[in-house]
């Protein structure tokens, strides 16, 4: 059956349930914290649109799964998710439809239309905004059950607009500050799955970042594919430097943390204003995915190793007590030996205090999908797992070296002894990175607050601290 555009559909049918039936909504967001942000906004429109959020899938008449689609293992949980939630609609359960939204929609509507027929509408990553009309059109077409896919160019700011309420624990939000990516590396399906770059205007974001803050989400954090291109498609140059400024000017705004930087956006200006503004955490994701020139150069990547080091040179003197994060990517076509033995020395020279590792997945549409020589998956998973080995060595003695500090800890929960707060100081970005265990009583601590913290003991990833209160 033919696609159908996106169009307004008054006829309605005697089967037609009652707007107390039709107002339960289910949705599962998986994969990234991007992906989090699209579904808070999808969830916003929905009840601005008087239908009813619920937290079990069980008692909901749609289901909606918005999925990731970047590399092969989130394919496959996205498409297992998708199935667990098929079996909830009836006549098994109580579900009428299942939508299923985001980067995977986007990349495989026509798969999905074709193998997964307990799908009832497939919206990519420009249609966030049309959900609710979307449900109400399903419910319209009950008797024919047509066929609802919606397949535009990738990328969308529209939805970005709602004054969304964050799904986050505690006292942080995400701020998407662009959508899609023009950086092109040659093992990445983000530009074609999202768009090239696409930066929202700065006074969207300020006033977002004020509205959050009021409510009590004061430490925010700043993510888009490439945060250091921000602006540059419709300022034609960098401006998260400006942004950052304007942010840190918000008053209710406690700490502004920025995700996935490339090294190449690094500027001078950017590490002053860094070092220099008490608002911005020291901390930074900066995936260099790889240290061999020769790999760098396969892959599509700006750097160098030797302007990598120059980098983190420059963060590391400019800020001492700096936590950064990267991601790197092993088994990448023709990774020889040498190759890898080169990143191997690099992490061991640069000790990274978070580090996550990944074997390479080949994705359609990319350019290294037909690179040759391919690298054997048990190779790719062996050099894995003597990167992880190292990098536990590495993070527990940079744990170790914290041992006395005092910081700044936001406490998030408490663990199931009922002992320990469990919370976050500027070092650990929230979903990631490991936490800290907090020792106090509930006459001076609970959660939410966030307090001093004097860091005692360090494990092999998380910390034990005690509060100065």
């Amino acid at each position: 059956m033919p696609a159908l555009p996106i169009t307004d559909h008054q006829s309605s049918t005697p089967e037609e349930p009652s707007e107390d039936q039709r107002r339960t909504v289910y949705l599962l967001s998986l994969g990234c914290a991007k992906n989090l942000v699209d579904a808070e906004c999808m969830s916003q429109i929905l009840s601005d649109d008087q239908f009813t959020i619920v937290f079990k899938p069980e008692d909901a008449e749609v289901l909606i799964v918005n999925t990731c689609g970047f590399i092969e293992s989130a394919k496959k949980e996205a498409i297992q998710a998708i199935l667990q939630m098929a079996d909830l609609k009836q006549p098994k359960g109580r579900a009428r439809f299942l939508i299923v939204t985001g980067c995977l929609a986007q990349r495989y509507a026509k798969e999905i239309r074709q193998d997964l027929p307990e799908v009832d509408a497939i919206l990519g990553t420009a249609e966030y905004d049309q959900i609710s009309r979307i449900i109400r059109r399903l419910y319209q077409d009950l008797v024919s059950k047509l066929d609802i896919t919606c397949s535009t160019p990738p990328g969308s700011l529209t939805h970005l607009s709602v004054a969304r309420r964050p799904s986050t624990p505690g006292r942080y939000a995400y701020i998407k500050i662009a959508e899609g990516c023009s950086n092109c590396c040659a093992y990445c399906a983000i530009p074609g799955i999202r768009g090239p770059l696409r930066s929202r205007p700065m006074q969207d974001i300020v006033t977002e970042a004020d509205r959050l803050s009021h409510d009590g989400r004061d430490e925010l954090v700043l993510i888009a594919q490439d945060t250091t291109r921000y602006g540059m498609d419709i300022y034609q140059k960098r401006m998260l430097v400006p942004l950052l400024k304007a942010i840190c000017r918000l008053e209710k705004v406690r700490m502004v943390r920025i995700l996935y930087v490339y090294a190449d956006g690094l500027t001078d200006e950017l590490i002053h204003l860094m070092a220099n503004e008490p608002k911005i955490a020291h901390y930074l994701d900066l995936p260099i995915q790889h240290a061999a020139d020769s790999v760098l150069i396969r892959m599509n990547r700006r750097d160098t190793q030797a302007s990598l080091r120059q980098t983190i040179s420059r963060l590391r003197a400019a800020m001492p007590d700096l936590i950064l994060r990267t991601t790197v990517l092993v088994g990448f076509p023709g990774e020889t030996d040498n190759e890898f033995t080169e990143l191997l020395a690099f992490l061991q020279d640069m000790r990274f205090e978070r580090l996550g590792c990944f074997a390479f997945s080949p994705e359609e549409g990319t350019p290294a999908y037909r690179m040759k020589p391919k690298v054997r998956k048990s190779i790719a998973l062996q050099r894995q797992k003597i990167i992880m080995d190292l990098q536990k060595k590495i993070t527990t003695s940079a744990n170790r070296q914290r041992i006395g500090q005092v910081v700044e800890v936001s406490l998030e929960s408490v663990d199931e002894s009922g002992i320990f707060y469990i919370g976050r100081s500027y070092g650990e970005a929230p979903e990631v990175d490991p936490v800290i265990y907090v020792a106090g009583t509930t006459e001076y601590l609970s959660v939410g607050q966030t307090c001093p913290v004097r860091l005692i003991d360090a494990g092999d990833y998380d910390m034990t601290g005690v509060t100065e209160l």
